[in-house]
């Protein structure tokens, strides 16, 4: 696909890269949206490891409870919150709710870039 284009696009979330928990969308390859995000559906005890971002992050919590870790801090989400990561700042997050956990991981960017700190 372009780098932009001027008719909507349509994408199927199957058709998107993804991982047994996360789906990947990034913008720069469908019509050059100038965003990118993670669909996450993961089980108990998932999530990345400590990272970050050249850019904001954006987290929205749909279902179930996710513990964030952003810098020194410490954060308890859950099913509606709207968590904030500013650009720059390590975090990571595990599912900490008893059942799955499902948010949307917005990256204020057309391109993913992540510097992972550990494994």
């Amino acid at each position: 696909m372009t780098e932009t284009q001027d008719q909507p696009v349509v994408v199927e979330k199957e058709e998107l890269p993804h991982s047994e928990t996360a789906h990947r969308f990034e913008g720069h390859l469908y019509g050059g949206a100038n965003v990118s995000f993670f669909l996450i559906d993961s089980p108990q005890g998932g999530g990345p490891g400590l990272h970050t971002h050249p850019y904001e992050e954006v987290f929205v919590v749909q279902d179930g409870e996710v513990t964030f870790t952003v810098g020194d801090a410490t954060i308890e989400a859950k099913s509606g919150q709207i968590l904030v990561v500013p650009a720059g700042v390590p975090h990571k997050y595990v599912n900490s709710g008893a059942g799955r956990a499902r948010h949307i991981d917005i990256h204020t960017s057309r391109r993913m870039i992540t510097e992972w700190l550990e494994e």
